[in-house]
């Protein structure tokens, strides 16, 4: 017994020290090469060239190593010294170390409809877990006594706080003959000023460059999980004799771990579906961009940086660099604006206008100038519908012209069917020769339809992206165009207090979501809108192949439940415009005396009334 038991834990040692060197060699020993080369990679961006090299590279992010969280807002910004940021669009405050532009609120955007809600977060401190931040510096190589970098305290010189009128001052002396002083300014909207002069008062020349760059710590999890919207990288870079934009969505910027750029001017940083920051150098300066993402097993940081021109400061001179840095809304009069006065390349391109950029930016100005008239966007998309059936007027009325006729002509089409029962090229011959007696095109009435699918999904992208039709109310219980209707089948429309969503296994299915997709969820406009597609449908002719004719029945209850997930704005549109559609095939169907479900409809009520 005694030898057994010796025998056991020496097995057992033997495979205890065969796991610890397998999980050695296969875990441990893998995760520590790449931490090493990621410090490597760190350390080679700010390590010192050989003199007569050029300026350096722009330093990377500070979070490497272990990172301790905080959740509390006020523990991350009293970790260092801060100047206030107040303005009618922005809240926050900047940091002295490093000069970050890392804590901002955008003052104009509630969380929710609730207007008593928090604003809406853009810039985030470092030491919060997913912090968002700008900063601005200079890079160089064999300088004596150093440039500033990321950890570098600036002393507040000039100003208090920072204002559209009160730009602040900051500074910082290496101690060796350079001096750099730092003025940020801001606008009324979102846009800061960054002027940077480098003094040499030393007795050798220096050789410098700056740069610019927004850091991302990790990816908050609602952001990139559309295929609609693009979020992530973004950027305008010059490209033979004009520019061109590059985006890079965030799951397919952690595949491309490294993009870089040459450009003359341009812009890049990072896009949400409503916000933005963005790097904006001296658009005649050559610059090199690139889109980094390190540590992405852990940290998960993504970067868009952009380094300057280099250039040598003799002794006695200094430079000055002016760089800007859009962080806020993209609203289109504000992006084109900037566009404008900064002669920025496709900057009101940052909102996502997709590949249908010729009808969505057209349907967002018009949606945009009738709710100027009227005041509210679901009117505006009530007159939109109004204008684009009467822009189509002409080819609707041919088409349900076409279809009148070939209501009219059901009788004589079921009489072929049953002279040609069994043979179907007969009954297809003799069909075709009743069209061409009649002067009739079957396909006519397709038409109206295939026009409206680019229309339909560029309004859909127009509702989905602009932030105008963020939280923009329509009547009574819509108070938000761009999300669904709040109304639900399952609580009869409000009258029972209870939340479908808690609901075991299908509570997902009979709750509300956003952007589209099947719901057992039918509210009061998606109920309105199956109706006017089924009511529209009954007027056309009935399909000749009686599969077909079963498939047509189903359609509006499966797209009922299909587009009770869409936002209202769309449902408003699509029901609307049904209605216009009925309206006006009914019109020519009572002229042509062609049998329809409305006529039936009163005739039925007059024998039940008499």
């Amino acid at each position: 017994m005694k030898n057994e038991n010796t025998r056991n834990m020496v097995i057992f040692a033997v495979c205890t020290a065969a796991i610890l060197i397998l999980y050695q060699v296969f875990v441990m020993g893998p995760q520590m090469e790449r931490r090493k080369a990621a410090q490597e990679a760190a350390a080679a961006e700010q390590t010192v060239a050989p003199a007569g090299g050029t300026a350096g590279a722009v330093p990377g992010s500070t979070a490497t190593g272990a990172l301790t969280f905080v959740t509390d807002r006020t523990q991350a910004l009293g970790r260092v010294p801060r100047i206030p940021v107040s303005t009618p669009t922005l809240q926050g405050s900047l940091s002295l170390q490093g000069g970050r532009i890392d804590d901002l609120f955008l003052k104009n955007y509630r969380q929710t409809i609730d207007p008593s809600s928090p604003y809406e977060e853009l810039f985030r401190p470092q030491g919060m877990e997913h912090a968002y931040f700008a900063q601005f510096g200079w890079t160089g190589q064999n300088i004596t006594g150093g440039v500033p970098g990321p950890n570098t305290v600036w002393r507040l010189t000039g100003g208090s706080s920072l204002t559209p009128t009160t730009p602040v001052t900051l500074t910082w002396d290496n101690g060796q003959g350079l001096r750099f002083t730092r003025q940020i300014a801001i606008d009324a909207q979102y846009m800061f000023t960054v002027t940077d002069t480098v003094a040499n008062l030393g007795t050798a020349p220096v050789v410098i460059a700056p740069y610019g760059r927004i850091e991302r710590q990790g990816v908050p999890p609602a952001l990139g999980k559309t295929q609609i919207l693009h979020e992530g990288a973004i950027g305008t870079f010059s490209k033979g004799d004009g520019y061109a934009t590059t985006q890079l969505k965030y799951g397919d910027w952690a595949k491309k771990p490294r993009e870089e750029f040459e450009s003359t001017g341009g812009w890049l940083g990072m896009t949400d579906k409503y916000w933005m920051a963005a790097l904006i150098p001296p658009q005649t300066e050559p610059v090199k961009a690139e889109f980094v993402v390190t540590d992405a097993d852990h940290y998960n940081i993504h970067e868009a940086r952009m380094l300057g021109e280099a250039r040598t400061i003799n002794p006695g001179r200094q430079i000055t660099e002016v760089q800007h840095l859009f962080a806020g809304a993209k609203r289109n009069e504000i992006l084109s604006a900037y566009e404008k006065q900064y002669d920025l390349p496709r900057f009101i391109y940052a909102i996502d206008w997709g590949f249908l950029f010729f009808l969505t930016r057209p349907i967002f100005l018009l949606v945009e100038f009738f709710n100027g008239l009227v005041g509210n966007f679901g009117v505006a998309i009530l007159l939109l519908t109004l204008t684009i059936k009467l822009i189509m007027f002409p080819l609707a009325n041919k088409s349900y012209e076409s279809l009148s006729k070939m209501r009219k002509l059901q009788p004589q089409m079921e009489k072929i069917k049953e002279q040609h029962k069994d043979d179907p090229q007969a009954q297809q011959k003799a069909t075709m020769e009743l069209y061409q007696k009649e002067k009739i095109n079957p396909l006519a009435g397709c038409l109206p339809i295939l026009v409206q699918i680019p229309v339909f999904y560029a309004l859909y992208k127009v509702l989905y992206v602009t932030i105008e039709m963020r939280h923009a109310p329509f009547f009574g219980w819509i108070r938000d165009l761009s999300a669904p209707d709040p109304t639900n089948i399952w609580t009869l429309f409000g009258l029972i207090p209870w939340d479908p969503s808690s609901a075991p296994l299908i509570g997902g299915l009979l709750s509300h979501h956003t952007g589209g997709g099947f719901t057992l969820a039918l509210s009061v406009l998606a109920i309105i809108y199956g109706f006017t597609m089924w009511l529209q449908q009954a007027m056309n002719p009935p399909a000749p192949d009686p599969v077909q004719r079963q498939i047509f029945a189903f359609m509006p209850i499966v797209f009922t439940f299909i587009m009770a997930g869409f936002p209202a704005g769309l449902l408003v549109y699509w029901a609307w415009n049904n209605i216009l559609s009925i309206a006006q095939q009914y019109f020519i169907m009572h002229r042509f005396k062609a049998e329809n479900p409305i006529d039936d409809f009163f005739s039925k009520l007059k024998k039940t009334a008499s």
